[in-house]
């Protein structure tokens, strides 16, 4: 059974319909799926709140993103230092992901 978490579909068009219509057109093939992995609800918060302030970001990505994550690095033959910097994140992360999923 699959666990039961927030519709952030729901959540996200409820914000971008009262506070940000403008962003409409930018989010809306994430706002057309059923459910949002990790990884989309990282992207659509940077869509609708970049403000250049990316310090202090606390993140959780499920199973799946980190897998995209991994395969992506693997794929376009990056370095950890790349791929985090794509991704935002730490080549630490990264590199005990890759450690994990070995």
């Amino acid at each position: 059974m699959e666990s039961i978490g927030p519709d952030y579909v729901k959540i996200f068009s409820d914000i971008i319909t009262k506070k940000f219509p403008e962003k409409i057109s930018d989010c809306r093939n994430y706002l057309r799926k059923e459910r949002l992995s990790s990884l989309e609800v990282i992207t659509l918060n940077r869509i609708i709140f970049h403000d250049g302030d990316t310090h202090n970001e606390y993140k959780s990505y499920d199973y799946e993103s980190i897998a995209k994550i991994l395969e992506y690095q693997r794929k376009n033959k990056m370095t950890n230092i790349a791929t985090a910097s794509a991704f935002k994140l730490s080549r630490n992360t990264l590199a005990a992901w890759k450690k994990m999923h070995q």
